[in-house]
């Protein structure tokens, strides 16, 4: 692994395929107002990097909420946030805007999906978080800002009527705005759909043709050019420039999809991989009595945990891991054939099997492999935000050496 000497202001992970940025997400972090968010920023990440980039400025993943976003409104805010990162030795260089709302601290479940993209709310928190991207991204020629988001929303509201169609619209508008921003200011920024169980883009392939359809196709060329006041020749590639996915790993696991299967799709629609969200889930290679006990452990309360059985009809999919216990309990298990689950729950990428379950990690190798390569995306995010809801053995070592150790150990499969 070698620093890009074109770079030297910037390290960057020198890949055969090229360079790229290696982060975490903050999201792992609680704090939904700025204050409480900057106290811990402050607390963690000088600690992180010291274990994880002592010699070379490291880059962040940067989570605002809503109510974050309106605290920096504050000029004296962003300053202080700037002299932070400077004097840290910190750039920001990609935003987790999936979370509108709280994160931490209590049932977030469904609620991490509102607003969705049919909201106002919604596409001006968007907004705000590209002007506040844009002033934080450093002065380096060619480097490209990200900002992962919801995708569309959850599938349940998602599928009334009109709201594809809305939520379209918005992200359309959400696209005008990022075209002006980087004439204004020289910025290129791309917002990035993250994929996510039970939600309106769920698997790639669902992803790929709402790219292709909504936000690609001619009608939305054509509305993209009336919205912008852009000819219409020049649209489709600025919609191209500024609309990507975000590939969550363990999001695409969850769901049964290879790398490769998944990676092909994007490219023969050409949809660009904005962010790689390198993370891994839970996966019950066959489940029987014994497993669902244990997986009740990690049933916490805070956050949904999809689940998706590969069996003998199938796939079969449950909103939650109770709702797949419940199934299994009351016939599932009476059921003859295999039956494997794979459970959207993050745990530490470093693991391949943790109390007596195996992981997604083979999964999320694969990627690596083909991230070193090939090249998938340019931005790399860990994103494992169950630290703090994970069975107590699980989180033995304490959170800022389990964030640095997880990025030691991507360092080391990328440079395999």
């Amino acid at each position: 692994m070698l620093v890009d000497p074109a770079a030297p202001a910037r390290m960057r992970l020198l890949l055969p395929s090229g360079p790229a940025h290696l982060t975490y997400c903050t999201n792992v972090h609680r704090g939904e107002g700025w204050a409480e968010t900057f106290d811990a920023l402050r607390c963690h990440l000088p600690a992180v990097k010291r274990l994880a980039s002592p010699g070379a400025p490291m880059g962040v993943g940067l989570r605002l909420s809503a109510a974050a976003v309106a605290g920096l409104d504050d000029p004296a805010e962003l300053d202080a946030l700037r002299d932070f990162l400077r004097r840290e030795d910190l750039y920001v260089f990609t935003v987790n805007g999936f979370p509108y709302g709280r994160f931490h601290g209590g049932t977030v479940k469904e609620r991490v999906y509102a607003p969705d993209w049919r909201a106002p709310e919604r596409l001006a928190y968007t907004d705000r978080l590209a002007e506040l991207l844009a002033a934080l991204l450093p002065d380096e020629p060619g480097l490209i800002g990200s900002i992962s988001t919801v995708p569309g929303g959850f599938r349940p509201a998602a599928s009334a009527l009109g709201a594809r169609g809305a939520m379209a619209d918005a992200l359309l508008r959400h696209a005008v705005h990022l075209a002006a921003l980087e004439d204004r200011t020289g910025r290129r920024i791309a917002l990035a759909l993250e994929p996510e169980p039970m939600c309106l883009l769920e698997t790639t392939a669902e992803a790929v043709v709402f790219f292709e359809r909504d936000l690609f196709g001619a009608g939305a060329v054509a509305r993209f050019a009336a919205l912008s006041g852009r000819p219409r020749a020049a649209s489709e590639a600025l919609l191209r420039r500024h609309l990507a996915l975000c590939l969550d790993v363990c999001h695409a696991a969850v769901e049964f999809e290879a790398p490769e299967e998944s990676l092909a799709l994007l490219r023969r629609a050409g949809v660009s991989v904005a962010k790689l969200q390198l993370s891994s889930a839970l996966a019950v290679p066959r489940m029987d009595a014994a497993a669902a006990e244990r997986l009740r452990r990690f049933d916490d309360g805070v956050y949904l945990h999809q689940v998706v059985e590969r069996g003998p009809d199938g796939l079969v999919r449950f909103l939650d891991l109770p709702d797949a216990l419940d199934a299994w309990r009351d016939g599932g298990a009476a059921v003859p054939g295999a039956r494997e689950w794979r459970v959207h729950c993050h745990v530490p990428v470093f693991r391949g099997a943790l109390d007596g379950f195996a992981t997604t990690q083979p999964a999320l190798l694969d990627m690596l492999a083909r991230q070193r390569d090939d090249g998938v995306s340019a931005h790399l995010e860990v994103e494992t935000y169950t630290w703090d809801v994970l069975p107590p053995e699980l989180r033995a070592g304490g959170l800022d050496a389990s964030i640095a150790r997880e990025i030691a150990w991507v360092r080391e499969k990328l440079a395999a």
